[in-house]
C-alpha cells in the first residue's frame, strides 16, 4: 500500500486522476487522511471535530457505485475534505466555535457542502475557526489552532483550521468562508491558496441577511489548480441563495488555471494608499515587483481611493452583527467575546446618519473600483498588514508604532476588497528569511475568476523558479 505521506503529498488533481485511472481508491485517500490527522493534529489543532466513520462509509459507498468503472468517478472522486466548523455536515456536530452556535447533529449539509459531497468530496472532519468572528483561530470550545511553521504563532483566521489542515497534509481540499479575509489571510500565513469568489458564484449557507454580499463561501487548496478544481465543484445556482448564479455557464474554472497567463494591465499596491503596513511586509512584498520585472510585465503602483473606507467598514460590520444577534442581546451579552460585543454595541449605537454615510461611502467605493478595473486587469497587494503574531494575542494592537483601534483593522487590506464585492485570491510567492510563506492577493473585477486563476497560476509558477 502506498504510504500516507506519499498519498497526501499528491495534488488533489493528481489524486483524482489516479483514482479515475484505477491506481488509487477513495478509501486509500480517506484512510491516509485519517492516519495523518491522528499523527499530526495534536500539535496544531486544525481538525477538532472528526467524522471518520462517516468518511469511511462514504468512501466505500463511492467505490461500490463505481466498481469496475473508475473513469466514471465524479469530479472530486473521493478527495478528503475539511469543512469549516460554522457550516453543517449532515449528522456531524456544528459548533461555530461558541456555545451560542452549537448544533448537535444537523439533519442536512449546507448547500455548498452537499454540492461538494455530490461531486465526490468526502468530509473527514470540521476545521477550527475564530469564535463568532475575528482573524485569529481560537475559541472557547476547542482552543487555538497553531501555525504549522511555528506553533507559537497564529495561522490567522477565521478559516485557520482549514489552512493548517492543508499545510500539514491532513486533507487535499478545504472549505472556508470569508467576510474580511477569513479565507485569504490564513492561506497567506500557511502557504496555501484561498479564493474569495464574486458574491453569488458559490451558494452560501442560510443567513440572517440573504442579500448580504460581504459573506461568501470559497475553496482552499495547496495549489491554484486544485483550488480551481474545487471551485468547479462548488459553483452554480442554488434555490436557497437569492444571489447565486450559474457561473459555470461559460465552462469550468480548472481549464483557466491549467492555462497560466501573465496578467495584462497590473496595479501593485503595498498599502492601498491608506493603511499601516509593517516594514517586514513591505520588504517581502517587493518580491512581487522583482518577479514582474524579471518577466518583463509592466505594472503601475496604483490603487482605488480607500480614504474613509475603514470607518464605513466598522459601521457596516457593527450593524450587521447587531442585526444578526439582536434576539440574544443584551440578555446573553457575556457569552460573546469582547471584540464581538464591541461590534454589536457599535452597531446598536450607530445613528441613521452614520449608517447612511457608511452606505454612501461603500457605494462610492464600488464605483471607484469599477472605474479602476477599466484601467487594470489585476491588482496585487499583501494579504495582511503584519506577519504571524503570538497565538495567545487576540490581535495586534499596533503596526510599527501606529495603534489600531479595532480587531479588524490589521486585516483591512483584505476587508476593503470584501466591501467592494470583488473576487480575490491568495497565493504564495516564496518564503522569507525564516522560511515562512510570503502570501499576496490578486484582485480583479466581479466575475473575473478565470482571469485571476490564470494569473495566479502564472505567478505561482514563476515564483517557484526564482
Amino acid at each position: 500500500m502506498t504510504g500516507t505521506i506519499e498519498l497526501l503529498s499528491l495534488s488533489a488533481l493528481e489524486a483524482r486522476d489516479r483514482i479515475r485511472a484505477g491506481e488509487l481508491t477513495p478509501l486509500d485517500l480517506v484512510e491516509a487522511s485519517i492516519r495523518r490527522i491522528e499523527a499530526v493534529d495534536i500539535g496544531v489543532n486544525a481538525i477538532p471535530v472528526r467524522c471518520f466513520d462517516r468518511a469511511l462509509a462514504q468512501a466505500r459507498g463511492l467505490m461500490e457505485r463505481h466498481a469496475g468503472a473508475p473513469r466514471n468517478y465524479p469530479l472530486l472522486a473521493g478527495l478528503p475534505l475539511a469543512v469549516k466548523d460554522n457550516s453543517d455536515v449532515a449528522g456531524v456536530p456544528t459548533s461555530g466555535g461558541s456555545p451560542l452556535t452549537q448544533v448537535q447533529k444537523p439533519e442536512r449539509s449546507d448547500p455548498v457542502i452537499a454540492r461538494l459531497e455530490a461531486h465526490g468530496a468526502i468530509p473527514v472532519g470540521k476545521s477550527n475557526l475564530s469564535e463568532l468572528g475575528g482573524a485569529n483561530t481560537t475559541n472557547a470550545l476547542f482552543g487555538p489552532t497553531r501555525n504549522p511553521f511555528d506553533p507559537k504563532l497564529t495561522p490567522a483566521g477565521s478559516s485557520g483550521g482549514s489552512a493548517v489542515a492543508l499545510a500539514t497534509g491532513e486533507v487535499l481540499l478545504a472549505h472556508g468562508n470569508d467576510v474580511g479575509g477569513s479565507l485569504r489571510t490564513p492561506a497567506g500565513f500557511c502557504g496555501v491558496v484561498g479564493l474569495r469568489p464574486t458574491p453569488g458564484l458559490v451558494p452560501r449557507k442560510p443567513s440572517a441577511d440573504p442579500q448580504d454580499t460581504i459573506f461568501v463561501e470559497g475553496p482552499m487548496a495547496r495549489s491554484v489548480a486544485d483550488t480551481a478544481l474545487m471551485l468547479d465543484g462548488m459553483a452554480g445556482p442554488c434555490a436557497s441563495d437569492p444571489l447565486a448564479y450559474d457561473g459555470l455557464a461559460d465552462g469550468g474554472f480548472l481549464a483557466a488555471a491549467l492555462r497560466p497567463r501573465a496578467p495584462g494591465r497590473v496595479a501593485v499596491s503595498a498599502d492601498l494608499g491608506v493603511l499601516p503596513v509593517s516594514k517586514e511586509i513591505r520588504h517581502h512584498f517587493e518580491r512581487v515587483e522583482t518577479l514582474l520585472g524579471r518577466e518583463q510585465v509592466a505594472y503601475d503602483r496604483a490603487e482605488p481611493d480607500f480614504v474613509g473606507v475603514q470607518r464605513a467598514t466598522n459601521v457596516i460590520r457593527g450593524v450587521g452583527y447587531a442585526s444578526k444577534w439582536k434576539e440574544r442581546w443584551p440578555a446573553e451579552a457575556e457569552r460573546f467575546t469582547a471584540d464581538v460585543r464591541g461590534d454589536i454595541e457599535r452597531g446598536m449605537a450607530a445613528s441613521p446618519d452614520e449608517v447612511a454615510q457608511a452606505q454612501r461611502r461603500r457605494t462610492k467605493l464600488t464605483s471607484d473600483v469599477e472605474t479602476f478595473f477599466q484601467r487594470y486587469d489585476v491588482v496585487i497587494c499583501p494579504v495582511a498588514q503584519t506577519g504571524p503574531f503570538p497565538v495567545e494575542l487576540p490581535w495586534p494592537t499596533e503596526i510599527d508604532g501606529k495603534p489600531l483601534a479595532t480587531y479588524i483593522e490589521w486585516i483591512a487590506v483584505t476587508y476593503f476588497w470584501s466591501m467592494a464585492g470583488v473576487p480575490a485570491l491568495t497565493v504564495s510567492i516564496g518564503r522569507d528569511e525564516r522560511g515562512f510563506p510570503i502570501g499576496v492577493q490578486l484582485i480583479g473585477p466581479p466575475r473575473s475568476e478565470r482571469r485571476l486563476l490564470a494569473a495566479a497560476a502564472w505567478l505561482e509558477a514563476i515564483a517557484r523558479t526564482s
